[in-house]
């Protein structure tokens, strides 16, 4: 069981549509086996659009507390109020009201009540989902907005699909992750045996493509490689192949621009299974072919 986690430190740079062709991949060279899908951007999980995802179970996510007043026991006296932070204690004509979105369960006003009028109630701060997809079962799950804890969400998600490899569903995890570095990009690489780090040849792209880079080896997390839309900047290519030799960091290849890519987003298809000869498409498999030569070498973690 390998679970590999795909990365990009920024938006754009094509990390889904990788992360869907590797699928699409993956199973077309192993039919006989089931492989785990997680999209942990769940900000803005889109993977289920290039997966042709249906789904099968929806549960809800709990996390997090709001403050809510008792109106029979509040005296109105404004103790809450003046302990609240965040604005978040509105006063009424018989008692005090709480804004749930501006509370941020902080729980002082609970506290500082005389009355004990106040109690915290849990939220539902988003929803999470299994579906079944042609090239594996794909967990996944939706933040609601204004609410915190998506790297809660993000190792909840991972969790249960890290419980249905080890039921022998599968040989793969294959993560997309959310860009950036924060708390969700950390739940998405614990645990990773490797990640896939995409990035595009800009100065945008090679910065954070850093960052992913000081990540995933503050976690012990073994990095590769790969540059997309690379032709349209040779020179910021090299520049990215070069950083990758000075950090002894293998690099597995090139994808090209293509109008396939954008074309494939539209159908709803991976890219390898929209125009498998394509220029993107070969490069891919070409990617794909190396990742699976790291992973029989030993250098993906467990197999």
């Amino acid at each position: 069981m390998t679970q590999l986690v795909i990365l990009s430190g920024k938006g754009g740079t094509g990390k889904t549509s990788l992360s869907a062709a590797v699928a699409h991949l993956a199973a077309a060279d192993h039919p006989q086996n089931q492989h785990i899908l997680v999209d942990a951007d769940v900000d803005a999980s889109n993977l289920e659009l290039l997966l042709g995802a249906k789904r099968i179970s929806s549960e809800p996510f709990q996390s997090g507390a709001v403050a809510e007043v008792e109106p029979d026991l509040c005296t109105t006296c404004g103790r809450c109020q003046e302990v609240c932070r965040f604005n978040a204690v509105l006063p009424g004509e018989d008692y005090f009201q709480i804004d749930p979105v501006a509370c941020e369960g902080c729980a002082a006003c609970l506290y500082e009540c005389p009355e004990q009028a106040i109690s915290m109630k849990p939220q539902q701060a988003g929803e999470w989902y299994i579906s079944e997809t042609d090239y594996g079962r794909l967990f996944h799950a939706h933040l609601y907005p204004a609410r915190e804890n998506s790297g809660k969400l993000v190792s909840h998600i991972k969790r249960q699909a890290q419980q249905a490899l080890e039921e022998g569903q599968g040989d793969w995890m294959f993560v997309d992750g959310p860009p950036g570095i924060g708390c969700p990009v950390i739940s998405a690489v614990s645990g990773a045996d490797a990640v896939l780090a995409v990035t595009e040849p800009s100065l945008a792209g090679i910065h954070d493509l850093k960052r992913v880079l000081g990540t995933s080896e503050y976690f012990q997390v073994p990095v590769f490689v790969c540059v997309n839309k690379a032709d349209l900047y040779p020179e910021g290519a090299e520049e990215i192949k070069s950083l990758c030799q000075e950090r002894d960091l293998p690099f597995l290849g090139e994808i090209p621009y293509d109008l396939a890519v954008p074309q494939s987003l539209a159908a709803g298809i991976p890219v390898t299974e929209y125009q498998p000869d394509g220029k993107a498409a070969r490069a891919i498999r070409e990617i794909w072919v190396k990742i699976n030569q790291l992973a029989a070498g030993g250098n993906l973690g467990a197999n």
